[in-house]
């Protein structure tokens, strides 16, 4: 049997049509390309248990289908961000009275671009055109990116429909920080909580009582230490749910598990706190309204330190400066990502209106010393603030990077242990590279040093337009 069997007015000489007999396991990124072409463009069709060229039906018994399934969604949502729009679906059909199954994938323009493909830590951009996948160009990119510099998750219409009782985490949250004030149907309508047919916003669904799926993911971590790679982890916690439920669990990891310690203050001594509540508060608050809520298979990650707490929200800042490190808070400048999400967390009162809440975090710290200044870090993928432990007393010991141990590849340069530091845990540019090592792109830079360590395998190369990047590979190295 053949496909056109199966579906009628099929157009299989388009750019929207893929099939493959089966998703090769040893060649993952071959068909996940394909997908993230078809949501980059206009996109498709996408049929597994149908052989290419000729669309001979090969297809699954039930189990198969299930599996192949599954290792499919598996394998989406661990490489594409954000994961496309799309409906995965079976067609049944019988040869000798024995049933067998071939995987529709309906693949949907996304709404949000580009659609990256990140496979063994190299992030590549693709583009369906004339019926093949490739690369997509540096004007390409720059186009997906104009038309969705404006587009919203929460925003965006879903097809849930509005019930009071779904949301009485919210409405108790509201009185509590308003004086036991009630949360109208019309303050809701009025924000966009939901439209004139009563249907919710995907921000709103997020608030629902009963949320509990991958979009409020949050993992908190306690280390014994200083950092990550070398240190003993203690607790690893992991939830999901509404976005109230999901600051107030974040907030009671940190207050249960923080520090505290006698200060003298004038003629008698005060306790203080690791870290100032309001400060904590406003952190945590921050992170959830300007999430990347597109960015599937990711989580906020609120890291305890022995002498810091880190609070990473994914996305860099929207819209915003491009910033590596800085403690001017109040210097930085980001739209909201979320202005819905914001806007009932500001009716909420937990959220100024005006985004001054970088600056209470400021006024928090104010008496400390330098060692002792909370500090923000951006990059392309997520940001993060770090409140320094106000009960360590050396202040932040370390700048959030690995202490690595390897063998010194030959013709090496004094700066190799911090090259592949800064690339260990994400790829960079080389501009990036530059500006942590303090010295100038260069050819030097270019070729004795990152072309000296690609060259001996210690760093992957990739390319995304003109900007090239670079990777530890972290099987030449070692975390101390």
């Amino acid at each position: 049997m053949y496909l056109e069997e199966l579906i009628e007015d099929i157009q299989m000489e388009s750019d929207r049509f893929e099939c493959k007999s089966r998703l090769n396991r040893e060649d993952v990124i071959g068909w996940l390309k394909t997908i993230a072409g078809f949501a980059n463009a206009s996109g498709g069709d996408f049929y597994i248990g149908v052989e290419d060229k000729t669309n001979k039906l090969i297809g699954f018994d039930r189990v198969a289908a299930d599996n192949e399934r599954n290792y499919f969604n598996n394998q989406v949502n661990e490489h594409l961000v954000p994961r496309p729009q799309m409906s995965i679906s079976f067609l049944r059909y019988e040869v000798k009275e024995q049933e067998r199954f071939i995987i529709c994938v309906h693949v949907q323009d996304s709404v949000i671009k580009p659609v990256i493909v990140k496979y063994k830590n190299i992030p590549s951009i693709f583009m369906r055109r004339d019926g093949f996948t490739n690369g997509a160009t540096y004007e390409e990119i720059i186009e997906m990116s104009v038309k969705s510099k404006n587009t919203q998750y929460d925003i965006l219409a879903s097809d849930v429909q509005y019930n009071s009782s779904d949301f009485n985490v919210l409405k108790e949250f509201y009185a509590k920080h308003n004086g036991g004030k009630v949360l109208t149907e019309k303050a809701l309508q009025s924000m966009g909580f939901f439209d004139e047919n009563g249907m919710l916003a995907n921000g709103a669904i997020l608030f629902s009582d009963n949320y509990n799926d991958k979009k409020t993911e949050i993992q908190c971590s306690l280390f014994s230490g200083f950092n990550k790679g070398s240190e003993r982890i203690v607790t690893i916690n992991r939830f999901q749910g509404n976005l109230i439920a999901t600051i107030n669990y974040m907030m009671e990891f940190v207050t249960q598990r923080m520090n505290h310690s006698m200060v003298k203050m004038g003629d008698g001594r005060r306790e203080i706190d690791a870290y100032p509540q309001r400060a904590l508060f406003e952190g945590i608050i921050n992170a959830v309204a300007h999430r990347d809520y597109f960015l599937d298979g990711t989580q906020i990650q609120l890291d305890m330190f022995k002498d810091r707490l880190e609070i990473s929200s994914p996305g860099s800042f929207y819209r915003g400066e491009k910033i590596g490190k800085t403690y001017d808070l109040s210097g930085i400048i980001s739209k909201r990502r979320n202005s819905l999400i914001a806007e009932v967390l500001v009716n909420c009162k937990v959220m100024e209106a005006a985004g001054t809440g970088f600056d209470k975090i400021m006024e928090e710290y104010r008496h400390a010393d330098d060692n002792h200044k909370p500090y923000i870090f951006s990059s392309s993928d997520h940001f993060t603030l770090v409140l320094p432990d106000l009960t360590y007393m050396d202040g932040v010991e370390d700048s959030n990077l690995p202490v690595l141990t390897f063998v010194p590849p030959s013709a090496g340069t004094v700066y190799d242990d911090k090259v592949l530091s800064f690339c260990y845990y994400q790829a960079h540019k080389v501009s990036e590279i530059a500006d942590f090592l303090g010295i100038s792109d260069s050819s030097y830079l270019r070729k004795q040093i990152l072309g000296n360590l690609e060259e001996q395998g210690y760093l992957e190369k990739s390319k995304i337009g003109r900007a090239v990047y670079f990777k530890t590979k972290s099987e030449m190295v070692s975390v101390n």
